[in-house]
């Protein structure tokens, strides 16, 4: 967890990246990610190293890194492999937001995005709690 990240509680988006530091692209992809970060003082930025802290990823197959997991509040809205490139997740973020915007308007909602996902972000949010 960054230092200066917000608490759970004061902001419920949570972006959070899901790499082993083997992964050449995860390292790559971690300035921009941090860039992100500072950019996006509403959402919490998480980087979970899936052998450093298999707790917490589990049995998850991971089909190909960086894999990231979208959440809001206490509901988990995306978790897929996406390109490592800033613009592409800020574009999903900005997305599932005015998805979520919209639902407060009376519209629909961005969809959850499944069991094992949801499963995953609890486990995310416990061990990011302190």
């Amino acid at each position: 967890m960054q230092p200066d990240a917000p608490n759970a509680a004061a902001d419920p988006w949570w972006a959070i990246c899901l790499c082993p530091d083997w992964c050449g692209a995860c390292r790559d992809y971690r300035s921009s990610f941090d860039a992100l970060a500072r950019a996006h003082p509403g959402v919490r930025f998480e980087w979970v190293d899936i052998e450093d802290e298999a707790d917490i990823a589990g049995d998850l197959e991971f089909e190909t890194f960086p894999t990231l997991l979208i959440g809001h509040r206490r509901r988990a809205l995306f978790l897929g492999p996406l390109l490592p490139r800033a613009p592409v997740l800020e574009r999903l973020l900005g997305s599932l937001q005015a998805a979520h915007q919209g639902a407060d308007q009376g519209g629909h909602g961005p969809t959850q995005a499944g069991a094992q996902a949801q499963e995953l972000f609890d486990r995310v949010r416990a061990a990011r709690r302190g």
